[in-house]
């Protein structure tokens, strides 16, 4: 009788709960063969390859692309061919996924290739896969968490459905993703649809297609039947106008949402647990003032010399580059200073470490800086560089806004926030003048430092701020 075996999804991140299906390199009936790849998953970090733990016949698999598999569920079972190659028991693999790290470990990663044990989960002899998990390496930081969800289904009706990586790839090829004809299941664009229309030119950037086709185009969309597809099309594709022409009221309070809902997935997914957690746990308060830029020499990198700042304010107080152990009522003052940088992206918000930034010059922070973004456009930076930062910098006055209460992530205890520019009127002796200032919001955890070290912190980075180079 042939030997079946149930692959259970190996954790893909250090104590990530569940990961996404991205696509199936395999379908029920093929025969796999050791350490070939199986199927593509993202997670909170990273899209990665995942091999089959044995040889043999595929006899289920779990979900399709867009679907969420919980750590240490099925991912697929199989038939065993003992004719062809297999892995001795207990046969060392050579990757492990070990007890999770804290926040701050920097133990080695094996990049985004995961091999995995026969069995799944965590790759330990004779281990079950636990029920919950401290998730100590999240995007923005640490957190409980637990398999509390099974399964979700991709929603493509009306819309154009792609996983992160995908949409990534598009942008590099200059794939216009609205108009890439899907094939995957339930109307999402898979890379081979990007990759096919980048090669014959069919999905170039240019006027997207009017509602209306992307929602009659769509497999799901042809799959309802026609009573269905009718009212569908009429709440899509709506006008400001009446039939007769009049302006049309919107529906007031209290009134169901005619959208299709849409689970929360990958990065987004992680940051809503994250920041729910630090809401919970952080007793934050924050202190705004104006940098006041007037005395600059030529053109300069403002956000170098905001981490330059920020270095020079944890030198001069230590206590807000430190992390907060709340549960024990204890700090750790850190004399390396590692700032989280945060990245705003489609997907959702990443916060990855420009390490050592004491340490270095402003071409080595901008050269830093230009190197973690490209890596996370691309999906290609390591869980590592996710975690383990001493302090953030959120510089979202890029985009707009002046002043803030940006949310401290423990154990981090401190995070700066930097608004938009502006030209004030400031009074100075003898009369007044227009200065360039810079608003500052500074968020920090009043378990770990008093409102004295906080306000000496900002001043000390007020100062930096203000040099002239």
């Amino acid at each position: 009788m042939s030997e079946k075996k149930t692959f259970l999804l190996p954790d893909l991140g250090e104590g990530l709960p569940d990961a996404t299906v991205v696509e199936w390199y395999v379908k029920v009936g093929d025969v796999v063969r050791l350490d070939e790849n199986l199927v593509s998953m993202e997670t909170a970090k990273a899209v990665v390859d995942v091999p089959s733990p044995v040889s043999g016949k595929v006899l289920r698999l779990a979900g399709g692309p867009g679907d969420v598999i919980v750590t240490g569920t099925m991912l697929a079972e199989f038939e065993i061919d003992p004719s062809l190659p297999q892995r001795a028991e207990g046969q060392d693999t050579g990757h492990h996924h070990g007890p999770s790290h804290g926040v701050g470990s920097h133990a080695p990663s094996d990049g985004d290739k995961v091999v995995a044990s026969d069995d799944g989960g965590a790759i330990s002899a004779g281990a079950e896969a636990p029920a919950k998990r401290d998730d100590a390496g999240t995007v923005v930081g640490a957190m409980q968490s637990s398999d509390a969800v099974r399964s979700e289904q991709a929603v493509a009706v009306g819309g154009v459905k792609a996983m992160p990586a995908v949409r990534a790839t598009a942008r590099k090829l200059g794939v216009d993703i609205a108009r890439v004809r899907a094939t995957g299941a339930d109307g999402v664009v898979t890379m081979d649809d990007v990759k096919r229309a980048a090669a014959d030119g069919s999905a170039k950037p240019g006027v997207r297609p009017a509602v209306r086709e992307v929602l009659e185009t769509s497999p799901a969309f042809r799959a309802l039947p026609p009573e269905t597809r009718s009212e569908v099309a009429h709440n899509t594709v709506r006008s400001t106008l009446s039939q007769s022409g009049k302006p049309m009221r919107t529906q007031p309070p209290g009134v169901a949402a005619s959208g299709q809902p849409e689970q929360l997935k990958g990065v987004r997914r992680n940051m809503a647990r994250v920041m729910a957690d630090a809401h919970a746990k952080v007793v934050p308060t924050t202190l705004c003032d104006d940098a006041d830029l007037h005395a600059w020499l030529g053109k300069q990198d403002i956000t170098a010399r905001l981490v330059r700042a920020i270095v020079t304010a944890c030198k001069t107080v230590p206590a807000l580059n430190a992390w907060f152990d709340g549960d024990n009522l204890s700090r750790t003052m850190h004399p390396n200073v590692d700032i989280g940088i945060a990245v705003d992206t489609d997907d959702g918000l990443f916060v990855p470490a420009l390490r050592n930034a004491d340490m270095l010059d402003a071409r080595g922070i901008r050269e830093g800086i230009n190197r973690l973004r490209s890596q996370v456009e691309a999906r290609s930076l390591p869980a590592s560089e996710l975690s383990g930062y001493t302090i953030s910098l959120s510089n979202f006055g890029m985009f707009a806004g002046r002043y803030a209460t940006p949310v401290v992530v423990p154990p981090c205890v401190a995070i700066v926030g930097a608004g938009k520019l502006s030209h004030d009127v400031v009074a100075v002796i003898g009369g007044i003048e227009v200065h360039r200032r810079m608003p500052i919001s500074l968020t920090f955890d009043h378990r770990a430092c008093t409102g004295g070290e906080a306000a000496r912190f900002l001043k000390a980075l007020l100062d930096d701020m203000a040099l002239p180079q």
